[in-house]
């Protein structure tokens, strides 16, 4: 019997990586009859344990490094700097995304890679997985139509297409699902941060990214409550500092906290150079320890482009 085909997406899992590992893992057992193995990259948030506990899914295992003898498939990520750090060790067999392409990946031959400029990887993997996406079994389809709720933010994130919204109501449609009733709940789980110690916080939901000529680490928790996250301001600036101390190559921390129902961001700013850039970036005035941002919600497509120093 075949080795199974090690399935997974970027570290610091969140719902759209996980879940899509899940669906193509299933998609390539079942249809196309190629063993695979669906795996996390890290621990999972609460938004997306209560979405694999809601469809019944068991949650994938924890992979913890690759070999030379792994085949892989990688999902939405396409940067290494999401990886593991020998990840060009492995023999990479396809790509599937939908972040810009960043390069750095290697291969030993030519691979199957399929980026979409769509709001969520699960959109992506409907259009790969046709005409098996029109006939997904009740547990498949209500990740699928987790991932699309997440990603969008229930259609508020401007990286919305129509094709998400048409896939997502198609999915709700067959799973008797009321959309916005199924998103609160998944916003609530994801809001309730009670269990995660400040440092958790920061990297829950963390990339790097160069700045200019520094390498800054931005974190985003999205919530229903942001208040309850900004009474531990000071606590999280402090693990911002940590973390720093403890990181090699990261020059600081940007972190904002998103209002999914005001569709707004707060973001801390607690040193010269989080002020340099978020008054550079957002022509904004920064003077407190906070700054407010009004329509920011999306990392890919408002904050991370807007960055300069």
């Amino acid at each position: 019997m075949a080795t199974p085909r090690k399935v997974f997406g970027h570290l610091s899992p969140d719902t759209d990586t996980v879940c899509c590992a899940i669906l193509w893992a299933w998609y390539l057992n079942t249809h196309a009859k190629m063993p695979a193995l669906a795996y996390r990259l890290g621990e999972l948030n609460k938004e997306t344990r209560f979405v694999l506990d809601r469809w019944q899914v068991p949650h994938p295992a924890l992979l913890e490094s690759v070999s030379a003898e792994d085949e892989v498939t990688i999902v939405d990520t396409n940067n290494p700097q999401e990886l593991f750090e020998n990840i060009n060790d492995a023999k990479i067999i396809e790509i599937i995304d939908h972040h810009k392409l960043v390069g750095g990946l290697k291969s030993e031959a030519p691979i199957m890679m399929t980026i979409r400029p769509l709001a969520s990887t699960a959109s992506v993997i409907h259009d790969l997985m046709a005409p098996a996406a029109t006939v997904l079994p009740t547990e498949m389809a209500g990740l699928m139509l987790s991932c699309i709720l997440s990603d969008t933010l229930e259609f508020r994130s401007p990286t919305t297409t129509p094709y998400d919204k048409e896939i997502a109501t198609k999915l709700a449609l067959q799973l008797g699902v009321n959309m916005t009733t199924y998103a609160n709940e998944m916003f609530a789980a994801k809001s309730d941060v009670s269990e995660y110690s400040g440092a958790a916080l920061i990297t829950l939901d963390s990339k790097v990214f160069p700045v200019g000529e520094k390498n800054i680490r931005v974190s985003v928790l999205e919530t229903t409550t942001p208040e309850t996250v900004l009474a531990r301001k000071d606590e999280l600036v402090s693990a911002i500092k940590a973390n720093l101390a403890a990181e090699k190559g990261t020059d600081d921390v940007l972190m904002f906290i998103v209002d999914i129902l005001k569709e707004e961001a707060t973001v801390l700013v607690y040193n010269d150079l989080t002020k340099q850039i978020i008054k550079a970036s957002f022509n904004v005035d920064v003077s407190g320890e906070t700054v407010v941002l009004p329509g920011i919600v999306s990392r890919k497509k408002q904050i991370v482009p807007a960055l300069k120093i």
